[in-house]
């Protein structure tokens, strides 16, 4: 039987002896497409690619892409744990071909990987096709062989043209084109029909692998233009292809999931829950909600009450009442993370973060202060036997005690009631309205600006008169006016501040008048030519209308501008240096230093990363002049420049030319590369499976670096009594002797422990005619135990023998049964008794055994409970 583990290893690998390039699974947060809540399939992270704005090195590639489905427009989170196949977090298998192979190739690829591979049986599998595609309809019919009657063709079902389950579409215009599902049938006894028949939903038949084949480009007018580099996309859910091969019929009975309800159990009958049923519902909407909060969090949100934070606390706020429900009344949810690393940390090292768990706990600490008053509220409310909850209540839990309404309605459909989730609305609406300002201003996940755009001036100068202000946010909503002391968002006309973006923070600095100091902390864009300021209102009163002198911090735009430049010289040295595969995923950049995240299978050499900081640091010696051009896009990709993953850009963008390197960018640069001054790498590590990150410094931040770093040096040479040049051979010297310092010390506690185990042995006793030993040791290290153990043994000839220490508030014990004893008691069973007494668990085998637990305030119990324990075996 296959584990998800080897199924995951097999698709990858069998898809790269196909030639395609095994891609990183990009994070479930999408960086490079804001129309997304979160990633939700594994042609995501390749859309651009698709629509023809970004180019790979490669041609084919194939991933296990890690999804959330729990907000927006896919949105799985009610139906999990109540059907076999929903969840919010999985894992999606996929294999594309931009431009490469097409219909043949994917469907015999696939044909291949199922049949000789999966080993499945040819006849469990059928296939559905487009209508009208009788090319797809051929070759699985005459090249691969299914019979007509396991293929399917399935029309415009939708209500449209073209509106169908098997035409897919990216949007209402552009790439597009028939797909091919393959199922696989689990046999008559389950129920249900083939796809396409009244009874398709039934279980029976389970779509496993969709082959979408981009043909077409659909105008405006729906019209259908052949693509002329026709592409194909395909996807298949870990999770049910785990089902098929292990042969089950739902996703919570793979051995992932299994493993994880394992864990789920133990947690939360460790919290309090009493004989919980190991097929419970609640178990799988636990083991999936920490998946999906374990990922989502590891790709850097937090929970929160807007947007992917909001969505991440519905989630994990909902696996913590199931908890609850199960009976647990103490923190469990924060520490199934171990149990979600155990399972998928070896392709997700990410998950080995301990800053999830902390994160997690905190939001459970939050939650469970007010758990238990909120669903007294919605007991009361539903004791009347009402059939449904008034919206005003919903919203009140929601407002007041933080439950979500999906929370809400997740309690009340257990319950068979339903929720006016009109009501609540309603009452939401009203809530907003209160917060909303007369004119063009509306609050909607953040802040919401109708005006005019900001004129943004900070490529010429870092200081602009007369700018105006147009928008004041305190606290979210829009207010007239703003006082001493208050902290607010400003919008002005116009503004030198750049605000954030491009992985680039936003300029600091103030603005000022006659009789008031703003003090800016950050710059961000509300809307994509809309800049908000923060502000703090250091002196006076800031009202609609005032005119502002605005300054930019120049120390801080300056060190931001060094570390942004040096980000596209270090771009191109690292793909000189390790390859054209390195692309950029991701990257953070402000006036401390610059981060920077690509593609790499592997640790960067010591000799690597001196090869790129020399290459860089040459780059800064030429004192080359930065060349700025400002261009239609589709004359600026003609040109050498690199589009950057993760960003998106207009129909006008900049190129910027710093020294060797030609990139697309909107972000402030140094006039000359020698500006940057010095470059020298911190930081090298791993992110993610095959993500890499680099962390730099440049200017003054560098020469710190260095000079803290030759300090430490000098220090520890002092320390050493040796001259800079001599102190890394008087560390080895020491190290040597502390190492035979230690086998020396080694020895001797042997000796102690076998001269101690001497002693030991003259008190052993007679009990119903066999020699008993249980004794407290002293002064040994708990490894010495064994040794003493064999020891007392030769001593002894014929005994039984129990050895407890304690120190540091644990214990330990060790038991030892000769031979000829085994057969009236074995080891494994007095150390179990003996660990139980300590709080702790043991075992071995009949003649030794070992194990711990907490150190006893009273080890004179223990080793009486421990006698009369064996001497009724011994009996």
């Amino acid at each position: 039987m296959f584990t998800a583990s080897e199924i995951r290893s097999t698709f990858l690998k069998f898809m790269e002896s196909k030639g395609h390039t095994i891609v990183a699974s990009t994070p479930v947060v999408p960086g490079d497409d804001p129309t997304l809540l979160f990633t939700n399939a594994g042609m995501n992270q390749f859309k651009d690619v698709f629509l023809g704005f970004d180019k790979r090195p490669y041609k084919r590639a194939t991933t296990s892409q890690k999804c959330v489905r729990a907000g927006g427009k896919h949105n799985d989170l009610e139906n999990v744990g109540y059907t076999a196949r929903h969840h919010t977090f999985f894992e999606m298998l996929g294999n594309f071909s931009f431009g490469d192979y097409f219909k043949r190739d994917a469907i015999k690829n696939a044909w291949e990987l199922l049949t000789k591979h999966f080993m499945l049986p040819e006849e469990k599998l059928w296939v559905t096709v487009y209508a009208e595609d009788d090319e797809a309809y051929d070759i699985w019919n005459k090249e691969v062989g299914v019979p007509a009657e396991r293929i399917v063709r399935i029309g415009d079902n939708k209500g449209a043209r073209y509106a169908s389950d098997n035409f897919w579409m990216m949007g209402d215009t552009g790439p597009c084109g028939p797909c091919s599902e393959i199922f696989y049938d689990h046999g008559e006894e389950v129920a249900g029909g083939p796809p396409g028949s009244p009874d398709e939903d039934g279980d029976r038949y389970i779509e496993i692998w969709n082959l979408v084949f981009m043909q077409y480009n659909r105008d405006d007018k729906g019209e259908m233009h052949l693509l002329p580099k026709p592409s194909v996309d395909t996807g298949m859910g870990l999770e049910r292809i785990s089902a098929v091969l292990q042969h089950v019929h739902s996703n919570y009975e793979i051995d992932l999931f299994q493993n994880l309800m394992k864990a789920v159990k133990e947690a939360v009958e460790a919290a309090g829950a009493e004989n919980v049923d190991p097929n419970s519902p609640s178990l799988k909407v636990i083991a999936d909600h920490i998946r999906a909060c374990s990922f989502i969090i590891a790709d850097g949100i937090l929970p929160g009450n807007e947007g992917r934070s909001y969505v991440l606390r519905r989630i994990a706020r909902r696996g913590m009442r199931h908890g609850f429900k199960l009976g647990a009344r103490s923190l469990f949810f924060n520490t199934l993370v171990k149990a979600v690393a155990k399972e998928m940390g070896q392709q997700y090292p990410e998950l080995s973060n301990p800053r999830i768990q902390e994160v997690l706990r905190q939001e459970e600490v939050r939650f469970s202060q007010t758990l238990a008053k909120g669903l007294e509220i919605l007991n009361e409310a539903l004791a009347n036997g009402e059939k449904v909850l008034s919206g005003d209540v919903a919203f009140k839990l929601h407002d007041t005690y933080g439950f979500p309404v999906d929370l809400t309605a997740d309690v009340c459909r257990e319950r068979g009631v339903a929720v006016d989730i009109e009501g609540f609305d309603a009452a939401m609406a009203k809530q907003r309205e209160l917060a909303r300002s007369q004119g063009k201003f509306k609050m909607a996940q953040g802040l919401d600006y109708a005006g005019a755009p900001t004129n943004f001036l900070g490529y010429e100068t870092l200081t602009v008169h007369g700018c105006k202000v147009e928008a004041i946010y305190k606290d979210g909503e829009i207010v007239d006016e703003a006082e001493s002391g208050d902290e607010v968002v400003v919008v002005f006309d116009k503004t030198p501040f750049y605000a954030e973006s491009g992985g680039q923070v936003g300029d600091q600095g103030q603005f000022k008048n006659k009789t008031t100091i703003l003090k800016v902390d950050d710059t961000f864009k509300i809307k994509a030519d809309v800049f908000g300021h923060m502000c703090y209102v250091a002196e006076g009163s800031v009202k609609l209308g005032d005119l502002f002198t605005a300054t930019v911090n120049e120390d801080i735009r300056a060190a931001t501008a060094r570390n942004h430049s040096v980000t596209h010289l270090m771009h191109k040295a690292l793909r000189e240096v390790l390859g054209s595969h390195v692309q950029q995923r991701g990257s953070m950049v402000n006036g401390e230093r610059t981060r920077f995240d690509f593609v790499h299978n592997g640790p960067m050499t010591e000799e690597q990363i001196f090869q790129v900081e020399d290459i860089v640091n040459k780059e800064i010696l030429r004192n080359t002049q930065t060349m700025t051009r400002v261009m239609p896009i589709d004359e600026a990709k003609k040109t050498e420049a690199v589009m950057l993953f993760g960003e998106k850009y207009g129909e006008v963008v900049r190129v910027l030319n710093i020294g060797s390197s030609c990139e697309f960018c909107g972000g402030t640069h140094v006039q000359r590369t020698g500006d940057i001054g010095m470059f020298k790498i911190v930081s090298e590590s791993a992110v993610a499976a095959g993500i890499r990150r680099i962390e730099a410094v440049t200017g003054m931040n560098a020469l710190r670096f260095t000079q803290t770093q030759e300090k430490l040096l000098e220090e520890v040479a002092a320390e050493f009594k040796a001259p800079v040049g001599e102190v890394l051979g008087k560390v080895h010297d020491t190290l040597a002797d502390v190492k035979a310092l230690e086998k020396e010390l080694a020895v001797l506690k042997t000796k102690l422990a076998q001269s101690a185990s001497a002693n030991v042995a003259s008190q052993a006793e007679e009990m119903n005619g066999t020699k008993l030993l249980v004794v407290e040791m002293k002064g040994v290290e708990t490894k010495a135990l064994r040794d003493s153990i064999d020891k007392l043994k030769d001593t002894l000839k014929s005994a039984i023998i129990v050895l407890l220490k304690s120190d540091e508030g644990k214990a330990s014990v060790a038991v030892g049964v000769t031979k000829d004893l085994v057969g009236k008691i074995k080891a494994g069973e007095v150390v179990a008794f003996t660990a139980a007494e300590l709080g702790g668990k043991g075992g071995g085998r009949p003649d030794f055994a070992q194990g711990g637990g907490n150190a006893p305030e009273n080890m004179g119990k223990v080793i009486a409970d421990v006698k009369k324990f064996i001497s009724e075996k011994l009996a």
